[in-house]
């Protein structure tokens, strides 16, 4: 075992986090959903909903089984949406084609819908003790900075070559293969962190190369910034007698896909253009409301009607009593409106 590799498992041995839910199985089901829900989510806003899907769908096949709305309803408010569509994808691929238990090896892992090579990886370090490199961006990180690894990860050759770095560094041992992972995990969560890190406390300090140049926090390189954009959406809010609102299904790619929503529109002008004639005047637009999004920017304008007549509102959608909004997935604005207006 290479001497940073024996460090870091010493490390996790003492210091490293062991009472996250996830911890200490080898369960995959409950490592992949945990994978798939820390993916640029804070572990404080996974806790809360992992232990809320598992109460719902305890095993991959019941998670197979169920609707995707319902699997969407209990994502909602977690974000970055296209993971509880691939969750429920993946399942099934799980059930059809390996009889409900997850494949063993990361390449095989690998084909199952919404899964990337370092979660791939992590299922079958921590489940299989399969020695495979992880190398998502707490572990890239750490890594670039123990190794002073200054080449533009925006350039995917650069980022192959880190990716052999990472594998040259893994135990021998197979059976040290969670506890490794999992230090690098809690390395880069709890020390090696992206502003002011302790280096003091890092069990490899002394032996890393952007620590000995004084220059930690320039890693890791990756110059391309992705541009943040700003959007101005105008959300029809119809209400009808007892307390009903109509929600239609959002298209299955752009913002808030495959979720319930108001009906969404460009301008005020484009919404009122959709109401009869008589509900125009009446449509009262309320305060404006700022939502962001990791790459976009929302100014949201909530326009109530209160819609009387047989006609329903425009698009394809439904009226929902509030009851029934609980379990709907819905863009974490649209049920904020709903909760301060209930």
């Amino acid at each position: 075992m290479s001497e940073f590799a024996k460090a870091v498992v010493r490390w996790q041995t003492i210091h490293g986090r062991t009472g996250l839910p996830w911890q200490g199985t080898r369960d995959p089901y409950r490592v992949w959903l945990s994978e798939i829900m820390l993916q640029q989510t804070q572990v404080s806003s996974v806790l809360v909903y992992f232990d809320r899907f598992l109460a719902r769908f305890p095993t991959v096949r019941s998670l197979a089984e169920a609707d995707l709305d319902a699997v969407m309803g209990l994502w909602s408010g977690l974000g970055y949406y296209s993971r509880a569509r691939n969750l429920h994808r993946c399942a099934r691929d799980v059930v059809e084609r390996f009889g409900g238990q997850f494949p063993e090896t990361a390449e095989l892992l690998m084909t199952l819908p919404g899964i990337g090579r370092s979660t791939a990886a992590a299922i079958a370090a921590f489940c299989f003790a399969q020695r495979v490199a992880i190398l998502d961006g707490n572990v890239k990180r750490v890594l670039t900075r123990y190794l002073g690894f200054d080449r533009d990860l925006a350039k995917s050759a650069n980022e192959r070559e880190l990716w052999h770095c990472a594998t040259d560094l893994l135990p021998a041992e197979p059976g040290s293969m969670g506890r490794y992972t999992q230090g690098l995990m809690d390395l880069g969560a709890t020390v090696c962190v992206p502003r002011q890190p302790q280096c003091m406390h890092c069990p490899v300090g002394l032996s890393c190369e952007a620590r000995r140049a004084g220059d930690v926090e320039r890693f890791p390189v990756k110059t391309r910034k992705v541009r943040r954009s700003s959007q101005a959406l105008w959300l029809l809010w119809a209400r009808q007698s007892p307390g009903q609102i109509w929600l239609s299904r959002r298209p299955t790619n752009g913002i808030w896909a495959a979720l319930y929503s108001f009906p969404a529109y460009s301008s005020l002008a484009d919404l009122l253009g959709t109401l009869p004639e008589p509900l125009r005047q009446h449509a009262s637009p309320g305060e404006p409301f700022l939502h962001v999004l990791t790459h976009r920017d929302l100014y949201l304008h909530p326009v109530t009607v209160d819609w009387t007549g047989p006609d329903s509102p425009g698009g394809e959608g439904a009226w929902y009593a509030p009851a029934q909004w609980a379990v709907l997935g819905l863009p974490a604005p649209v049920r904020q409106l709903l909760t301060h207006a209930a």
